[in-house]
């Protein structure tokens, strides 16, 4: 088994790596010769590729996002997106005369997606090669390889959902947020209540464990443990009377962020333990990130059970330790970078006023 490889000297945990299977989770797209043959600015005219686009809307149907790194006139080269119809495929486009590894980073930034997470797609070797030196996490691909290439496990999610259908049409759900946000004068409280959020905790059904398995794979900042979860290894806690396997998710008048938190909690008599916590780094911002955490204190003061619960320190998780000492946590006991943490569970507090919550039992 391969290990990701982090210092033991800075306290932070070797973890199993996440599997490579679907990694890939934004194509960055080069425009001329590369999305369409010829020059934009050059040739005026130019011709689409449709084997490209055919394969651009493949991959959005199974959730891969899509953008674009070209050196362009930005308002001529979005007209031409605009003409062919894909303008909307491209979440974030750079187009300008910067370098495209600092296009990737801004596009990286944007999405909160880390860059070995990002593959390019360019005809020009030279462009590659900036890439590669530039932000070596990201993987370089000549157009004249991409069959090959997206032939590759790290370009093939291991499930498709109808959440993966759905993923670009959510991050243009935020990017619309995110611009009402910029513009909204107020409060940040007040900016929130005006989005009409609705939060739902509910048992894990079978339908959810393809989603449950991708966010533990996914998810890495708001993540407690960094531990990947199998679709069999959550079906079997599902289904376990000791055990409690709780999914989250998210709407507001924007739409449907999807499912976007998991926890499980193993049930003692006079001890709960949460096992791992997650929530979507989408929701961040939004004020929400310990509405599932309150709720299995809740459940754990009402059965008269303390509440403890498991963080690694990854590395990359920072966010999560601080919202679990947000919520009240306290470290008991240290191994290294494992920690284990105790609720207060006389300081739970409500959800905010800005969310409604609903809970389900079924």
């Amino acid at each position: 088994m391969s290990v990701t490889a982090e210092s033991s000297d800075a306290g932070v945990a070797l973890l199993p790596r996440k599997p490579a299977r679907g990694r890939i989770k934004c194509i960055v797209w080069d425009l001329d010769n590369t999305l369409w043959n010829g020059v934009l600015l050059e040739d005026g005219e130019v011709h689409v590729r449709p084997a490209v686009v055919e394969r651009i809307h493949e991959l959005d149907r199974k959730g891969i996002l899509h953008s674009v790194a070209s050196k362009n006139d930005r308002d001529t080269a979005l007209a031409q997106l605009r003409a062919l119809g894909l303008e909307e495929m491209f979440l974030h486009p750079q187009i300008g005369w910067n370098p495209k590894s600092e296009s990737i980073r801004s596009i990286a930034k944007a999405l909160n997606l880390g860059l070995d997470a990002f593959a390019f797609v360019d005809d020009q070797e030279f462009e590659r090669a900036e890439v590669a030196h530039g932000v070596p996490e990201v993987t370089c691909v000549d157009i004249l390889d991409l069959e090959e290439a997206l032939a590759r496990p790290e370009f093939q999610p291991r499930f498709v959902t109808d959440e993966s259908a759905q993923r670009r049409h959510m991050y243009q759900g935020q990017i619309a947020r995110d611009e009402l946000e910029q513009d909204f004068v107020g409060t940040n409280e007040e900016f929130l209540a005006g989005l009409g959020m609705e939060f739902t905790i509910a048992p894990a059904a079978r339908e959810d464990l393809q989603r449950a398995e991708e966010l533990t794979v996914r998810t890495n900042q708001l993540n407690s443990t960094g531990r990947t979860y199998s679709y069999d290894e959550l079906d079997e806690l599902r289904e376990s009377d000791d055990h409690l396997l709780l999914v989250a998710s998210l709407t507001d008048r924007f739409g449907s962020y999807g499912k976007i938190g998991l926890a499980l909690v193993e049930k003692g008599a006079d001890a709960w333990r949460l096992n791992m916590m997650l929530m979507s780094c989408r929701v961040m911002s939004r004020g929400v990130g310990m509405v599932l955490l309150n709720h299995i204190m809740r459940l754990a003061a009402e059965e008269g059970a303390a509440l403890r619960a498991d963080f690694v320190e990854t590395g990359r998780n920072r966010m999560m330790q601080v919202t679990y000492a947000f919520a009240g946590f306290r470290e008991v006991e240290r191994d290294g970078a494992h920690v284990v943490l105790e609720a207060d569970l006389s300081a739970v507090q409500p959800p905010p006023p800005y969310v409604r919550l609903e809970v389900r039992t079924t």
